[in-house]
């Protein structure tokens, strides 16, 4: 406790000295969000009256950071990268392969028991319930003739999942397309993976579907000394519908060792770790894989679970960290190389919108981050290229990371202490999510990271801050 009373009287004495208070902060060297759960913490165990004033601080540092508890509009649905779209293709839009309906969960596992490249598996309309370990997905495909599973019409079809892991993907070149999946278990340790990905299963494929309620919505890692490169997770919706109880490995999208994945286009929201260390991630590539690019997607971290204790990450290129005998190269000397974070929308997360561990010759671009404790960077291997940001909130290098920062738009800590939001006042209600420029953008000096935005617009020449021209050129998705 006398740690944290020190840091309080600092901060109060500081507020008064003006100059003395910026020192301070910067030394301190965290977001306001991050030190209260930590005042709170070192309150513990002590008289009434100084465990009180470790909430009331904790309260006042989150109030001076995050404001009010909104998050609450529609989200915007994230243009679809066509030039993507078309190596991933499935046979059923030129016509190849065998169409089976199945309309049965025992027709379904045996189609996919006995698929054949180029085959669409096709569910009739209806809801399925699945129990066991998992379903077994080994039979490959083939460039040009990948399996695919889909829904005969979209949003007709939901598959119920009480069982561990739901698709168990070892075989390469499997489409899933338009599904409503949803884990149902009656434990939350017991639903661990919608999609678990691993061994030979290269150039797998997800789009368009919609998945609830797992720990890892996607789990994607090596195994027999294979590693399942080149997948493309594209469009979803991935969500949970309540906090996860389990002190398990939280993260919709948990990706290890594999390299070359494209994660685009994705709404991915609401995934709080109720037990354990409290820590939960987006969606993170770590493990030594190389080339991953996070791009277009939309996160937020606390939409309708709001005000739960625990860490939340938006998206992160090394997360935690990765067990040696889990990596590429049996070493992960560095977690991940030349993978991008760019054009993202991260919206109100506890903790960093975006974390780099490791992660060398990074590129973080054309990001907006809202209500979140910024871009921090760790570690001596982590180097990174942090261009055209709009960040609400710092951007940190730590523990001997090298950032090399250009043309971005953030907030300094002594401005967060002090209540100061400047990037939130370039829009109408950030915090609701309405993320119409208030007046003009802001706009950067150079060229996009990528030639069109979240919404699908031509970057100009210079184009505005962050990750988009006009939210509105973005459809708005029901609620």
């Amino acid at each position: 406790m006398r740690r944290a009373s020190w840091l309080l009287a600092i901060l109060v004495t500081g507020a008064v000295t003006g100059g003395a208070f910026v020192w301070v902060v910067n030394a301190i060297g965290v977001p306001p969000r991050r030190l209260a759960p930590y005042v709170e913490r070192r309150a513990e165990g002590h008289d009434r009256v100084i465990v009180e004033a470790g909430r009331l601080a904790s309260r006042m540092l989150v109030a001076l950071d995050r404001g009010r508890s909104e998050a609450r509009g529609r989200l915007p649905i994230p243009a679809r990268d066509d030039a993507l779209a078309r190596t991933v293709a499935s046979p059923a839009s030129s016509g190849a392969g065998r169409v089976i309906v199945v309309a049965t969960p025992g027709e379904a596992l045996q189609a996919i028991a006995g698929a054949e490249p180029g085959d669409v598996i096709s569910f009739a309309p209806g809801t399925y319930r699945f129990r066991g370990p998992y379903i077994d997905v080994r039979r490959p495909g083939a460039a040009g003739a990948p399996i695919t599973v889909r829904a005969a019409r979209a949003g007709s079809v939901v598959l119920e999942f009480d069982m561990t892991e739901g698709f168990l993907v070892s075989a390469p070149y499997w489409n899933f397309e338009g599904l409503t999946i949803r884990g149902a278990c009656a434990a939350d340790s017991g639903c661990e993976h919608a999609f678990h990905v691993v061994a030979g299963a290269s150039h797998f494929a997800a789009r368009d579907n919609t998945i609830f309620d797992f720990n890892a919505q996607f789990k994607i890692n090596a195994s027999a000394g294979q590693v399942p490169d080149s997948g493309v997770i594209e469009g979803n919706v991935i969500a949970d519908t309540r906090p996860r109880q389990t002190a398990n490995p939280v993260a919709k999208i948990d990706l290890v060792a594999a390299s070359h994945w494209r994660i685009t286009g994705n709404r991915i929201a609401d995934f709080v770790k109720a037990q354990g260390d409290g820590i939960s991630t987006g969606a993170f590539a770590k493990g030594g894989g190389a080339d991953n690019r996070f791009e277009r997607n939309v996160v937020v971290c606390e939409r309708h679970l709001r005000g739960l204790p625990g860490q939340r990450v938006g998206l992160s290129l090394g997360d935690g960290g990765t067990g040696h005998a889990y990596c590429r190269d049996g070493r992960c000397i560095t977690e991940q190389d030349r993978s991008v974070i760019a054009s993202n929308l991260i919206v109100s997360c506890s903790d960093d919108g975006i974390y780099l561990n490791r992660a060398a010759r990074s590129r973080v671009a054309d990001n907006t981050l809202i209500d979140t404790a910024g871009i921090v960077l760790r570690f001596g291997e982590t180097g990174a290229e942090v261009t055209g940001n709009l960040v609400d909130g710092p951007i940190l290098a730590k523990d001997g990371a090298a950032l090399h920062a250009s043309g971005n738009v953030d907030t300094g800590l002594a401005q967060i202490y002090l209540g100061s939001h400047p990037v939130r006042r370039l829009f109408e209600d950030p915090l609701a999510l309405d993320l119409r420029w208030r007046r003009t953008a802001p706009r950067q000096g150079r060229a996009a990271e990528a030639p069109v935005d979240l919404c699908g617009a031509t970057r100009p020449s210079r184009p505005a801050y962050g990750a988009f021209e006009d939210i509105g050129r973005c459809p708005a998705a029901a609620q």
